[in-house]
């Protein structure tokens, strides 16, 4: 099932929702970079950690890498933000 779409997109949302070329562009970019072996790997430890803690398939905070290793929950937005260069 897809996700909602939410009532207030912002700025890339609603470029992409009105631009089916360059929407169509980043699906296949995005559809290559998940495949790639290490992405796969990074999902696949994820995900264990997320069953074992019992949080997977249940929605709330993600898991957010610490530069030590381990892993915490973190609010996806912040986690998500971290370490992608605003303009």
């Amino acid at each position: 099932m897809a996700p909602r779409k939410v009532a207030k997109p912002r700025a890339t949302a609603k470029y992409y929702r009105t631009n089916a070329t360059a929407r169509a562009k980043k699906a296949s970019t995005d559809k290559k970079v998940n495949a790639r072996p290490d992405q796969l790997e990074k999902r696949r430890k994820l995900a264990e950690e997320r069953r074992e803690r019992g949080i997977m398939g249940k929605g709330g905070k993600d898991l957010s890498h610490l530069k030590d290793g381990r892993l915490v929950r973190e609010n996806a937005s912040t986690n998500r933000a971290r370490n992608r260069g605003k303009k």
